[in-house]
Formats: C-alpha cells, sequence, structure tokens
C-alpha cells in the first residue's frame, strides 16, 4: 500500500460512484491543483486513515493536505487551505476568489 502523506502532499481520498467525489475532482481538475488519488475501496491504508479523521466514518471526499485533514470540501476550500499549509503547490497564476458586489457592501458595512 502506498504510504499517501510521502508520496504527495495532496491526496483526495474518494470512492466510485461518489458524487460529492466526482463534483470535488472536477473543481479541482478545472483548478489545475496536482494531486494524489486513493480509492479507498481498493486501499485499505487509504479507507483506515479516512476513518481515523472522520470519527470513524468513510466519510469521502477526503483530502489531506500536509498534516491537515478537509471531510467533504468544496474545491474552493482546499485551495483556500493550500494556500495556508503548502503554497508552493498552488497551481500557477491561481488568484483566490474575490468577493461579489453584495460580500464587498457587506464588509464595508461590518467595517472589514
Amino acid at each position: 500500500m502506498p504510504d499517501h502523506s510521502s508520496t504527495h502532499p495532496i491526496t483526495v481520498f474518494w470512492r466510485p460512484g461518489c458524487g460529492f467525489c466526482a463534483a470535488l475532482l472536477r473543481g479541482l481538475d478545472k483548478s489545475g491543483l496536482a494531486n494524489e488519488r486513493a480509492n479507498i475501496w481498493d486501499d485499505k491504508d487509504a479507507a483506515a486513515y479516512v476513518r481515523s479523521v472522520a470519527r470513524g466514518n468513510e466519510t469521502v471526499p477526503t483530502v489531506r493536505i500536509g498534516d491537515t485533514a478537509l471531510v467533504n470540501p468544496s474545491a474552493q476550500q482546499v485551495l483556500a487551505t493550500v494556500a495556508t499549509e503548502a503554497p508552493e503547490q498552488l497551481p500557477a497564476g491561481y488568484v483566490p476568489p474575490q468577493p461579489g458586489r453584495l460580500g464587498q457592501m457587506v464588509s464595508k458595512l461590518l467595517g472589514g
């Protein structure tokens, strides 16, 4: 079984037939973020890791970024975590999403 923590700093744990996994993987592919993928149905160590960070459940997608685990994150949550935990892994030219006009107005009203 591969040691996912040492082969790549970003590992996506998934399983076949998981719609949330498919959506996350599409988003990550679109962003250009390099990652390793581990099918928890084929890799018992991957399944054990997911259970260890998801309160005993095999909840996927789960993403490991270095020592940080995200359970059922969006692609934007993964990219935001990569920006703080492993910024060298961000795709070239990545720009974080900016708030829309409503978000800017709320921020202005709240003094942000």
